[in-house]
């Protein structure tokens, strides 16, 4: 893998939103700013747009390890939802139990009530609702009608709204000046800078473990130059310049790959320009030329089939007969493995989920039954929970639970594997009935970190451990916590979440790399499952 060509502990460009790769320019660091006063004072809205890639949920991620204590946060990811589903999740995220009466009238009444006695406690409410733009002018009009709930004197809910640009012409509607007039703050993300992309780029190279520059000057501008200073767009084309110099056997990317990796990336055709270049220059440069072509259209082509540029060049400049080579005598000619491209290109790997799903199930010693309801809830009938996020390979091997990967190729189609093994340069994939296996830089290629898990909770239901919890569920996790520290198990352990025990949280969460929040939530209980060593619980990777 090119990490361990770099010298890199993992790859720097993943595209998931991970706060330790966060560069504060100043333009997120003001964006940060104002998140962070939309929290800490009572108003309307606080409104955060940017385009696609700038790095909006990054930010969201790192205000979660600002907030301040007395704050209790809901976050919408998925706005698209009716009235009734839309204020069951703020309810839902704010922990609090469903009312009996499920109308919008009994749950606003049940939200008033727990914002007014979370007032009294001097704690602060704030709703963040990402992908804002989508949010339909009913639930629009919904929102605005929370921010009704208030005292004579403070508002009882902080609403923050994040989205893309199309949400400041959303909110510029006349139908919507209601809305829009109780906006306090309003923050437009803007894409980074020259300087900032090169500093981006070299901050994101450290946090990664780099000890010292990969590319050069000229290819930090020609990134900042493809790219446009778009974070997520930074990350894409350095990323598969990573790669390709790798390929290359080089450390010192040039202008030159960056160009490649982004025409790549983007598709861009460059056939006719090589053409015109091989036949302008002499045959010695043409043959070197035509060297390099057909390793690039090697990498682009279906095995077998062979680029009509170099088809054509080769008739035009090297006259010369076909070399083929012989396997040694007595020897049978090696296979070659199949190829990610060629397998899904021949549809050899199924888009449906069904058999995604028993695959992953059968792992697990369960059962799976295509029509008898959503796979989740035949997954929990059997003690068993999903979990969807997005992540890197390096996330999944310290989960250690097998995965159903979703792919997408180059025409945008998505397919469905289920990783079964993941070793230090390969992982084996499951389609249906058959398994192969693959490089993991082949694999990168087409999977872009979405991922689905089944785990089994240790105690209880699986739900969230959070500070002020009570139960055998927080007696399970000291009990837990005691034992991966090699501690003797308390003979009367506290069933009280109290701050001591939310402390060690966050210390096992900030050792582990995993969201550091004082929650014990599915990621944190599969990882603490997985050093436990739970009999019966399949592994990517088996234990030494």
């Amino acid at each position: 893998m090119y990490t361990q060509f770099f010298g890199l502990r993992e790859k720097p460009f993943a595209i998931t939103p991970d706060p330790r790769y966060l560069y504060l320019s100043q333009r997120h660091a003001d964006a940060l700013a104002h998140l962070i006063y939309g929290i800490s004072h009572s108003g309307g809205f606080i409104q955060l747009t940017g385009e696609v890639g700038t790095g909006k949920t990054t930010l969201v991620r790192t205000l979660f390890e600002q907030l301040p204590d007395e704050a209790d946060v809901a976050l919408i990811l998925n706005p698209e939802l009716s009235a009734t589903e839309f204020l069951t999740a703020i309810l839902e995220e704010l922990k609090v139990e469903l009312p009996g009466d499920r109308s919008n009238k009994g749950l606003i009444d049940h939200l008033n009530k727990f914002l007014l006695e979370a007032h009294a406690r001097g704690r602060r409410t704030v709703l963040i609702v990402d992908e804002a733009q989508n949010l339909a002018p009913r639930i629009l009009e919904q929102v605005r009608l929370l921010t009704n709930l208030e005292t004579p004197k403070q508002k009882l809910l902080q609403i923050i709204l994040i989205g893309q640009p199309e949400l400041r012409t959303l909110l510029a509607q006349p139908n919507m000046r209601q809305l829009a007039q109780r906006v306090t703050g309003r923050y437009h993300l803007e894409p980074l800078l020259l300087d900032d992309s090169i500093k981006y780029i070299e901050h994101r190279l450290k946090v990664a473990g780099a000890s010292g520059g990969i590319f050069t000057p000229s290819a930090l501008r020609e990134i900042y130059r493809q790219s446009k200073g778009v974070p997520r767009l930074i990350n894409v084309v350095a990323d598969r310049a990573l790669l390709a110099a790798y390929t290359q056997d080089t450390r010192n990317i040039d202008r030159r790959l960056v160009r490649r990796a982004a025409a790549e990336v983007y598709g861009q055709p460059r056939g006719a320009d090589w053409k015109a270049h091989l036949a302008a220059t002499t045959t010695v440069v043409a043959l070197a030329a035509l060297a390099f072509a057909s390793w690039h259209y090697a990498t682009l082509d279906a095995p077998g089939v062979i680029s009509p540029v170099i088809e054509q060049a080769t008739v035009e400049l090297v006259d010369v007969p076909p070399v083929t080579v012989e396997p040694a005598e007595g020897l049978p000619p090696e296979p070659t493995p199949p190829s990610l491209a060629g397998l899904l290109a021949e549809s050899a790997v199924p888009k449906d989920t069904d058999s995604a799903f028993a695959t992953l199930f059968a792992l697990w010693g369960a059962q799976y039954v295509p029509g008898d309801g959503p796979a989740c809830e035949q997954a929990q009938r059997q003690r068993l929970r999903c979990w969807y996020e997005r992540g890197t390979l390096s996330h999944l091997r310290r989960l250690n639970r097998p995965a159903i990967l979703s792919l997408i190729d180059g025409h945008g189609d998505e397919f469905q594997v289920v990783l079964g093994r993941l070793d230090e340069s390969t992982a084996t994939l499951f389609a249906g009935e058959d398994a192969f296996v693959l490089d993991l830089e082949e694999l990168a290629e087409y999977w872009y970190g979405d991922h689905l898990i089944l785990w089994q909770p240790g105690s209880g239901s699986g739900s969230e451990i959070a500070p002020g919890s009570q139960g055998e569920s927080v007696i399970w996790l000291r009990r837990s916590l005691a034992k991966i520290y090699g501690e003797p198990s308390p003979t009367v352990p506290s069933s009280f979440f109290d701050s001591a025990l939310e402390e060690r949280v966050r210390a096992y969460q900030r050792e582990r790399r995993l969201a550091v929040d004082g929650i014990v939530g599915a990621q944190t209980q599969v990882a603490i499952n997985t050093e436990l060593g739970v009999p019966g619980t399949p592994l990517l990777t088996e234990a030494d």
